[in-house]
């Protein structure tokens, strides 16, 4: 660490004479590093909200961020060392380093334990692993990583190791082969081959009318797929509605595990959801859009900052777009927290209301919409409403896409009409159950949808209908689980990502999702116990989180009793 700087010198304006040096209260910023945040972060003004990507920068320079580079980053910006250490200690990806401690290795391997690469093999692959630790090398387990299609994942610096396996890892840390690899980047000419960008093109010329484009949307029953459900042309409707000036942001921080769909939409399609951002954006008058982008997806980082660039050059007219990159907290595709995290603060859910469509990001009317959802846009407007409407089995409408891992013979992402059966998923799109398994049980949305028995496996998967069974869809994260799995083991593991990703606001569920973890942990579950936790958890937590992080417990217990007595 460099030197600290000199004390000044004061004088006493009252007497005129020379006082003993003093030294300034509170830590000083060394000269060394304040040169090299000027250098990184040019000299300002520096703005509140970028908190978060400066913090990546200097990251992403030094391998971890000291109280060194802290002092710093409040002298050049005069905000509080507290303000900023509470940002950085808030995010996983974030090492910081505290006085006196010793920066951690220059390389961090980090092994996926979510259920879908715990059921391939990852806790064996980190075990093994970090048997042979040291080098300059440390291994950890890390949420989901959204590749649970490629399970089990280890990520090498920034470089995703697919079907991970101990000696090919080892290779790769000896290679020193730590960048994400490249992905193909889309040209936005083959995109305006096919039609691309002609329904935004209209719709700046005035050949239509934001009502007129909200109208067709509401038709369709295009909803919100990053969970909720919520009717999008409503929800733009209720946005306009607002006085400006208005804002959009972007969900993509999708960290739900078993879900991976938003990073399949952006590798494969990416100036279709950009043309439905901006015909969203245009609808309510945004001045600017905001993605915010998992910091699991590097090489998506890379490929849709290319794909902006395009369309900002083809099309002046369209506001300005700025892509956010996250910092590995799963709270924050909470859209509340979120816009906390994009302001350049700790990301905690806000309490509501008011909500977003009324005061959003920077206390502006905010559009909140998921990857997928403005994926569908330019199909429901070209094709028409009653087109989208028309897919769907039992009564259902629409398409989405369903991520599907786990036992299965062919795992990925799935498009599929909305109203498909579990069952169906597995037959029909995934060639069967993998070889040697049996169909036991099923997650229908993720982590947080709990765990479903076989016997339940012809239930339509769509927004209204898990929930009479205590389920429910969320993000279409589907994981399948097999004869030969251990479902109470599967629900700890859940919890235990829980447990980690609280953001610790609430009591219910920062306390709740660890001492729910420590009762499952045991060899006979105290079903009266964890009911009554449970209970409390889903009553008292403020965001979905703590709410929906007894899911898992509460169906084990009710369909699977025999396995925890």
């Amino acid at each position: 660490m460099p030197d600290a700087a000199p004390p000044p010198t004061y004088r006493n304006p009252g007497k005129g004479k020379r006082r003993a040096r003093v030294r300034q209260k509170g830590r000083q910023p060394a000269p060394g590093a304040i040169r090299d945040l000027r250098r990184l972060l040019g000299s300002g003004p520096h703005r509140r909200d970028l908190l978060l990507e400066y913090l990546h920068v200097l990251h992403d320079a030094f391998g971890h961020i000291s109280a060194a580079h802290i002092a710093a980053l409040a002298e050049i910006t005069t905000w509080h060392m507290a303000e900023i250490f509470e940002v950085a200690s808030f995010y996983a990806h974030l090492d910081i380093v505290k006085e006196g401690e010793d920066p951690p290795p220059p390389l961090t391997v980090r092994v996926c334990d979510g259920l879908s690469c715990e059921l391939a093999g990852a806790k064996e692959l980190r075990e093994k692993l970090q048997a042979s630790e040291g080098g300059g090398v440390r291994i950890k387990r890390a949420p989901c990583m959204g590749r649970c299609d490629y399970a089990p994942v280890a990520a090498v610096g920034r470089n995703h190791v697919i079907h991970a396996k101990p000696d090919e890892v080892s290779g790769v840390i000896a290679r020193g082969d730590t960048a994400p690899p490249a992905i193909r980047r889309h040209g936005l000419a083959d995109y305006r081959a096919d039609g691309g960008l002609e329904f935004l093109a209209g719709c700046y010329r005035g050949d239509r009318t934001p009502d007129e484009v909200i109208g067709l949307v509401e038709q369709s029953g295009l909803r919100g797929l990053g969970g909720a459900g919520f009717p999008a042309g409503r929800k733009w409707r209720f946005v306009r509605a607002e006085a400006g000036p208005r804002l959009m942001v972007v969900n993509a921080d999708e960290g739900e595990p078993g879900t991976f769909k938003d990073r399949h939409i952006l590798e494969t399609g990416p100036f279709r959801f950009l043309e439905g951002m901006l015909i969203a954006a245009w609808t309510i008058e945004a001045e600017e859009v905001y993605i915010y982008l998992r910091d699991e997806y590097p090489q998506l980082h890379q490929s849709l900052a290319a794909a902006i660039a395009q369309i900002a050059d083809a099309e002046p007219r369209a506001p300005t777009i700025h892509l956010r990159r996250g910092a590995g907290a799963y709270i924050c595709g909470e859209e509340s927290a979120m816009l906390e995290s994009l302001e350049g603060r700790r990301g905690l859910p806000r309490h509501r209301p008011p909500y977003a469509s009324q005061v959003g990001l920077f206390g502006r009317p905010t559009l909140i919409n998921n990857v997928e959802t403005l994926y569908f846009v330019r199909d429901v407007l070209e094709m028409g409403p009653d087109w989208y409407a028309g897919h769907g089995r039992r009564d259902r409408k629409g398409l989405r896409f369903f991520s599907l891992s786990g036992r299965v013979r062919e795992p990925g992402v799935k498009l599929a009409p909305a109203g498909v059966t579990v069952r169906e998923l597995i037959e029909e799109f995934s060639g069967g159950m993998a070889p040697g398994h049996t169909f036991h049980a099923y997650l229908p949305g993720g982590a947080s949808g709990g765990i479903l028995p076989a016997s339940m496996g012809d239930i339509p998967l769509d927004f209204g209908t898990l929930e009479p069974h205590g389920s429910f869809i969320g993000s279409a994260g589907v994981v399948i689980l097999s004869d030969q799995d251990d479902v109470p083991a599967a629900a700890l593991n859940l919890m235990h990502f829980f447990a980690d990703e609280s953001c610790g606001q609430c009591t219910p569920c920062r306390v709740g999702t660890e001492k729910a973890a420590h009762l499952m942990a045991a060899e006979k579950w105290d079903a009266a116990l964890l009911t009554d936790l449970c209970d409390v958890m889903a009553d008292a937590s403020i965001c979905g989180l703590g709410q929906a992080a007894p899911n898992p417990v509460r169906m084990v217990l009710k369909h699977f009793p025999e396995e925890v007595s």
